[in-house]
């Protein structure tokens, strides 16, 4: 189960979120059909992607 939060800057994670982010960490990723793990060529062209994106949004700033 996924789980989206939303924090303000000032805001700091409740100790129940620590912990459900601490155990979260202790899971071993399961991989599938619907998320296979990266090659090292879809992990270039993924990184490549969100580098481009990430520029755009500076650029597009007023």
């Amino acid at each position: 189960m996924i789980r989206t939060v939303t924090l303000d800057r000032n805001q700091k994670p409740t100790k129940d979120q620590i912990k459900q982010i601490e155990e979260a960490a202790k899971k071993k990723i399961v991989f599938d059909e619907d998320s296979p793990e990266l090659t090292p060529a879809m992990e270039k062209a993924f990184r490549l992607a969100a580098k481009n994106r990430n520029t755009q949004r500076k650029t597009n700033i007023s």
